[in-house]
């Protein structure tokens, strides 16, 4: 990766990977952290993230390791003008608008890593570098 990143975001599946420990996800977040990016998490992807079969000590392990971003009542107006600008609405891409607005904010340059490559693009635009999960 040539590319330097200030901030990492991680999505839902990100995260999920990292918890599950998958090697290309590990890889990916090793070439970030070697660059001295911080890695950011929105506060609401930890409850999309939990279930009954996630490892909490392993999960609790991985949060010790990012920043959580709140998601405010500024940021989830935020969030709603990114939907409305995007042309979508509902619960279906409530949260990716959450996840987006969070990359949004942060110091760039800024990757995310994500599994909806289609819709953040949509909800970010080019402002953020979209990594496929």
């Amino acid at each position: 990766m040539t590319e330097r990143f200030e901030t990492v975001v991680l999505d839902s599946q990100g995260l999920s990977a990292w918890i599950a420990q998958d090697r290309g996800v590990l890889a990916v977040l090793h070439a970030f952290h070697s660059m001295g990016a911080d890695l950011v998490v929105g506060a609401n992807t930890i409850v999309e993230v939990s279930h009954a079969r996630v490892n909490e000590a392993r999960l609790n392990w991985t949060l010790s390791r990012v920043k959580v971003a709140a998601v405010t009542e500024e940021a989830a107006k935020a969030s709603a003008r990114l939907l409305k600008q995007a042309g979508l609405h509902g619960h279906k891409y409530a949260i990716d608008a959450t996840v987006a607005e969070v990359a949004l904010r942060q110091p760039g340059p800024v990757a995310m890593l994500t599994s909806d490559v289609d819709d953040m693009t949509k909800l970010c635009g080019g402002r953020v570098r979209l990594v496929a999960v």
